[in-house]
């Protein structure tokens, strides 16, 4: 468990570190970013109109002023940096100062004025790195749980992590033939340097070697900071896509409320490498690389992967990746793998469907 000091010592950088305009121009002029939100609160106009919104880390105020746009009566826009003087001027900028109010202090220290009532939506980005890096959505849910009323809407409402193996060319191949020369020593040493973290990187769609497997799913309204501490997933994959095993990638899904029951409308803020590109990119896991290896498609691997936040700093997460023996490990049926095994399990499964 962290001490107060160390989490006190904690927050200060984290909140510290958003004061730089650098990192909220990257947020800005992520386009995906800014048009699932637009989208998900302009789109539900309906949902906003006259009720009551609380702006989670607030930022710039940009999410807040959708919400003034999409018709709310009232937004409580809560920065805990010094960038709450900031989104004023943005706010009045646009001439929504009369319905949203800056308050300047962590959400945890955050009131309703009095006899104000709990509010109807709750909006946030709150999402880092692999979905859970900065550990930001422990605020989002404490405010969930002080602030919201018990059918008020949350934007986003569900997340996702997805994983799926991957070649990386750009950490191992593009060495062995850098402008006519062999760079593959440096390769080796600058993979070891960095070997401590994960690589934040965009991974390109056809460098995926299966489309994914969902290492959790989040619902919003429910999940607990408890259920944040760690996760576990343990896989067999059949590869889709035939090309060099050389890390595991990992990104995350986010959806939002819809009035439209037409779930075919319904807005997805996507980190898939098969998406437009965003600034969290995706997060891979580099193997050895005396572990990494040529697959062909139906070829089977397996691994385990785990999540678990660091006891010295709960914003952050160790991950663990274990290559397990495909040979030991058990296949889901059924499995459309070349193991022999899985090729007479599919055949015997086929042949009983025929006979009924």
């Amino acid at each position: 468990m962290m001490n107060s000091d160390n989490l006190s010592s904690v927050n200060e950088t984290y909140f510290g570190s958003y004061e730089d305009l650098e990192i909220h121009q990257l947020m800005l002029t992520d386009k995906p970013r800014q048009d699932a939100y637009q989208s998900a609160i302009l789109g539900g106009r309906d949902l906003f109109k006259d009720k009551t919104v609380l702006d989670v880390g607030t930022g710039t105020g940009i999410l807040s002023i959708f919400c003034a746009q999409a018709g709310a009566r009232k937004v409580y826009a809560v920065e805990a940096s010094n960038l709450a003087r900031l989104a004023r001027g943005v706010i009045k900028e646009n001439g929504f100062e009369q319905v949203i109010e800056v308050f300047e202090c962590k959400i945890e220290d955050f009131q309703l004025p009095p006899g104000a009532d709990k509010v109807d939506i709750l909006v946030s980005e709150w999402m880092g790195f692999f979905l859970l890096h900065e550990g930001m959505l422990d605020s989002v849910i404490y405010a969930r749980d002080k602030f919201l009323k018990p059918n008020g809407l949350m934007f986003p409402d569900t997340a996702s992590i997805l994983v799926a193996p991957s070649s990386v060319p750009s950490r191992f191949d593009d060495f062995e033939n850098l402008s006519g020369v062999s760079m593959k020593c440096f390769g080796r040493e600058l993979r070891k340097q960095k070997a401590d973290k994960p690589e934040i990187l965009n991974v390109a769609a056809e460098h995926l070697l299966h489309e994914g497997h969902i290492m959790t799913w989040l619902d919003l309204k429910e999940v607990t900071s408890e259920d944040l501490n760690s996760f576990d997933m343990k896989e067999v994959m059949v590869i889709q896509n035939p090309g060099k095993f050389q890390g595991v990638c990992i990104w995350f899904d986010c959806t939002f409320p819809s009035g439209d029951t037409n779930q075919m409308n319904e807005v997805v803020l996507s980190t898939n490498p098969k998406c437009p590109a965003t600034h969290w990119k995706q997060s891979v896991i580099l193997l050895p690389e005396d572990a990494c290896e040529e697959v062909d498609k139906l070829d089977p691997i397996a691994f385990s992967l785990s999540l678990a936040r660091n006891s010295e700093n709960n914003r952050r997460y160790n991950l663990q990746l274990t290559l397990l023996d495909v040979e030991k490990e058990e296949h889901g049926l059924p499995c459309d793998c070349v193991m022999t095994k899985c090729i007479l399990m599919k055949a015997h499964l086929q042949k009983m469907e025929v006979d009924q």
